[in-house]
């Protein structure tokens, strides 16, 4: 009884339980379009960047390298510290405390390769960080 009992447990779990987290980003599309566009170079203009702070322009820019990857204008998801400096105009001394307080509060990740310090979003927060995003400018209009 019980063998019979786990191939219909089994679907269930696959039909309603799992989730695609490379699906956030076909999900997000329409979304996340309406706040950035990514060059063919994979770098990515964030249309809305006065209306956000420091944090979530980064944040924003690194959604933005997912898509920049998923159309493979880049070849890395993750974003060196002097990419983020030149491409958003911080300066070093706004950036690394920036950088670290995102990383302290789990919303973005760091990986070292050689000497070089990268970080990018998990896919799972793109979502998530999109709908703030947006409710934030839904608040100040």
């Amino acid at each position: 009884m019980d063998e019979q009992k786990k191939p219909g447990l089994r679907d269930r779990i696959i039909k309603e339980m799992t989730i695609d987290h490379l699906n956030a980003l076909e999900k997000n599309f329409d979304l996340a379009k309406r706040f950035i566009r990514i060059t063919k170079e994979g770098n990515v203009d964030i249309l809305i960047r006065d209306k956000l702070n420091g944090k979530e322009s980064i944040i924003l820019y690194l959604v933005g390298k997912l898509y920049a990857k998923e159309a493979g204008f880049t070849e890395m998801e993750s974003v060196a510290n002097r990419e983020l400096m030149e491409e958003l105009g911080i300066s070093e001394g706004s950036l690394l405390p920036w950088l670290k307080d995102l990383r302290d509060d789990n919303k973005i990740k760091q990986i070292k390769r050689e000497r070089y310090t990268y970080h990018y979003v998990p896919i799972n927060l793109v979502e998530k960080y999109l709908k703030t995003i947006e409710a934030k400018l839904n608040k100040s209009n």
